[in-house]
C-alpha cells in the first residue's frame, strides 16, 4: 500500500491559530495530527508515504523530516486536490493509491477501504459515511451518481465524503500537471463517461473535522470524556485532562472539565475549563480560561 497525506491547504476556518502553525500539526491529545495519521498509515501496512505544504510549509517538511519512507511534496504554489496528486504521481510505484485529507481525526479502517477497492474493480473508491453537515455525494447502489453542490439534513440517498480514498494511477494521469486542478471536476467527468467510482460505506467509525476551533475542540471532548473510545496511539489518561510530563504546574492550579495541556508553563492560582493549551503557551497565574485553545510556540 502506498499513500498521500493532503496538507496543503490554508486553514482559514481556524485563523488565528492557523496563522501560527498548519491545520495538519495541530497537536491531538497533544501530538500533531498529522504525525498520528502518519502511524495509522504505517500501522495498516502502508510503505510510502507523500505529504505535500503550502501554508507554513517549513513546518510541515520539518515536522516530517527523517522519517523513513515519507516524502515532502513542496507546493509553493497552491494546486489544490488533484494538482497535488498530478505531481507526486511519479514518486509512487504503479498500482493503487490511498489518498487522505491530512486535517481529520478518524479511525476509519484504511486497510478494509484499499481490500474492497481491489476487489469491486473501481477507477476510484471513497470512504464514505452519513454525517447530514456534509451529505452531498448521492449514491446509486454500489456506486457515486453525483456530486451535490447542496447537503442533505436526512441522509437518504446521500452521504459525506470522509476524506479518504483509493484511486488508480490512471485516473490521476488525466489530471492537467502543473495548475491548480479540483479532484471533483474530474470524478464529474468521469461519471458522465459511464466510469466507475464506487464506495465503501464506513458508518460507525469514528469520524472529525478539525475544520473549526469548535470541531477541534469538540474532538478533545470527545476522546477525554469517554464518549468515544480511544483509537489513537497514545496512552487513555487516568482523568478527563491529559497533561504533558514536562508542562510546568504553578501551585494551585485547577483543572476543570476536561482538556489537555502540552509542554506549557501554568501560572500559580490558575483555572482551565474545557481548554487545549499548546506547547510554548504561557498562562499568567490567576488566569481563568473556559472553552478554548491557547496557543503557543508554532515550532
Amino acid at each position: 500500500m502506498q499513500a498521500m497525506l493532503l496538507a496543503a491547504g490554508l486553514g482559514t476556518r481556524l485563523r488565528p491559530y492557523s496563522d501560527i502553525r498548519p491545520k495538519p500539526l495541530f497537536p491531538v491529545l497533544n501530538r500533531p495530527l498529522l504525525l498520528l495519521l502518519i502511524d495509522m498509515l504505517r500501522g495498516a501496512g502502508c510503505g510510502t508515504i507523500v505529504v505535500n505544504g503550502h501554508h507554513l510549509r517549513s513546518q510541515v517538511e520539518q515536522a516530517i523530516s527523517g522519517l523513513p519512507d515519507v516524502q515532502y511534496q513542496d507546493e509553493p504554489e497552491i494546486l489544490g486536490t488533484g494538482g497535488s496528486l498530478r505531481q507526486a504521481l511519479p514518486r509512487f510505484s504503479p498500482g493503487p493509491l490511498l489518498v487522505m485529507n491530512a486535517d481529520i481525526c478518524h479511525d476509519v479502517d484504511i486497510a478494509a477501504l484499499y481490500r474492497h477497492h481491489r476487489r469491486a474493480g473501481n477507477a476510484v473508491t471513497m470512504a464514505l459515511h452519513d454525517y447530514p453537515r456534509f451529505n452531498t455525494v448521492a449514491v446509486q447502489g454500489p456506486v457515486v451518481a453525483s456530486f451535490s453542490p447542496g447537503h442533505s439534513e436526512t441522509g437518504g440517498g446521500r452521504l459525506a465524503f470522509t476524506g479518504i480514498q483509493v484511486v488508480e494511477p490512471e485516473i490521476i494521469r488525466r489530471i492537467p500537471p502543473g495548475r491548480f486542478f479540483h479532484i471533483i471536476d474530474l470524478y464529474r467527468e468521469l461519471i458522465r463517461e459511464g466510469g466507475r467510482i464506487g464506495y465503501l460505506g464506513v458508518d460507525g467509525s469514528f469520524w472529525r473535522d478539525i475544520g473549526t476551533p469548535a470541531d477541534y475542540l469538540q474532538v478533545h471532548a470527545d476522546l477525554l470524556t469517554g464518549s468515544r473510545p480511544y483509537f489513537l496511539p497514545l496512552a487513555s489518561p487516568a482523568s478527563p485532562w491529559l497533561v504533558d510530563p514536562e508542562a510546568a504546574m504553578g501551585e494551585n492550579v485547577r483543572l476543570e472539565g476536561w482538556g489537555c495541556v502540552g509542554r506549557a508553563q501554568i501560572g500559580a492560582g490558575a483555572v482551565l475549563r474545557n481548554c487545549v493549551v499548546w506547547d510554548g503557551a504561557v498562562i499568567p497565574p490567576g488566569s481563568r480560561l473556559c472553552d478554548g485553545i491557547v496557543p503557543g510556540s508554532g515550532k
